[in-house]
């Protein structure tokens, strides 16, 4: 056991990163190991793989997926800065190439093949965008004279273009969210919020017009006997055979005809393999990380430190909300992967770095290192 005495790298991180949130994040990283044996098996025999191609392949990135979390979390607020900047401008690099020799699939081109790995380039934009724009309206509360939220907003609509021209309605509509929450949170005027809140709306019923698979999920969620259902049925009708307690593992009907059993849909297929107990469980998993980590960032005095690891929370939380959402039918069907759970090699290595990230940010800090970091106060603060 580490030793409050011991002043070293590690000890230091040890007693000053939040373990209760550490835990219940690994607590998700392992909830996602088991629901992937679960739900894969299925999906790769039925496309002629080996039945376990998926699961060792999510094993696979969550490993290194684990180092990456882990590594983040020693980092200081300057450090994350750098390193938000670093990654969101290959990010953006990364997207304008899928965009030029992406290989299209399913009307969309989301994905590039470097080194022999398929990278959507978009999910590891997510969490660097968030920490950006967190320290652009930090930087307008602290300096106002800086034109701070009108680069955040340059910013926001670059890669909102980007992500509809691939196009990604999903992902655009989360980092919308995202950045309205910090817009508000960041203290600016209601009128602005609900301004942007009736642009997106906006931009949303100009979708609806304009995209045809939009507007086909849209019309197949209010009125399901317009097209094919037959995923959502699925998934609901996994929530029914499970019932409180669920099926038992391995005995899933569900996850033998959803196309999207290990992704999309693996919600659905914890339902009825373990039932509602679990998704319970996992509900509260979710609620406790966002909810911990937001009162941990209110707590901070630092503003950046505040708004990044608030925004990064929000991006968790409503992610998850989606992909559950979509699991019971709540809004349209959207492909987006329940963090930590649903396979993915892109996807969790971009969680790890946007929760490795909130680590960092809401770890307690010494005087010392404030004093260091010239922060204001006298006593410890979250920064």
């Amino acid at each position: 056991m580490l030793s409050r005495e011991e002043r070293n790298p590690l000890s230091d991180w040890w007693w000053t990163v939040d373990r209760p949130l550490l835990g219940a994040i690994t607590a998700l990283m392992l909830s996602g190991i088991v629901l992937s044996l679960a739900a894969s098996p299925a999906v790769a025999v039925r496309i002629g793989l080996d039945p376990f191609h998926f699961f060792n392949h999510h094993v696979m990135f969550l490993l290194p997926s684990f180092i990456v979390l882990i590594g983040v979390s020693f980092m200081s607020p300057k450090q994350i800065r750098r390193s938000a900047l670093i990654v969101f401008a290959i990010s953006v690099v990364l997207i304008v190439a899928t965009l030029v020799i992406g290989p299209e699939v399913k009307g969309s081109r989301r994905w590039i093949t470097l080194l022999g790995l398929n990278i959507q380039a978009s999910e590891s934009a997510k969490p660097a965008f968030v920490v950006i724009a967190a320290w652009l309206f930090a930087e307008s509360t602290r300096r106002p004279e800086m034109p701070a939220t009108s680069m955040a907003l340059v910013l926001l609509l670059m890669l909102v273009s980007m992500l509809v021209l691939e196009p990604d309605f999903g992902q655009t509509m989360l980092i919308l969210m995202v950045w309205g929450a910090l817009f508000f949170i960041a203290g600016m005027r209601m009128i602005w919020v609900a301004g942007l809140a009736g642009a997106a709306g906006a931009g949303l019923f100009g979708a609806y017009l304009l995209v045809p698979h939009v507007a086909g999920r849209i019309k197949r969620f209010m009125n399901p006997a317009s097209g094919d259902t037959f995923q959502v049925d699925t998934a609901m009708e996994a929530f029914s055979n499970g019932g409180w307690f669920g099926l038992g593992p391995g005995e899933g009907i569900a996850k033998r005809s959803l196309p999207d059993s290990h992704t999309d849909f693996v919600f659905a297929v914890a339902a009825e393999e373990f039932g509602i107990v679990l998704c319970l469980a996992l509900l509260a998993l979710f609620a406790f990380v966002v909810i911990r980590a937001l009162s941990r960032a209110y707590a901070n005095e630092d503003m950046f430190a505040r708004f990044a690891a608030s925004g990064l929370a929000i991006m968790f939380g409503v992610q998850a909300a989606i992909n559950m959402a979509v699991n019971l039918q709540l809004i349209p069907a959207k492909g987006m992967t329940l963090p930590f759970i649903s396979y993915g090699g892109s996807s969790i290595v971009s969680l790890a770095y946007g929760v490795g990230m909130m680590l960092a940010l809401t770890r307690l800090r010494p005087r010392s290192e404030l004093a260091a970091l010239g922060e204001a106060g006298t006593a410890p603060a979250y920064v």
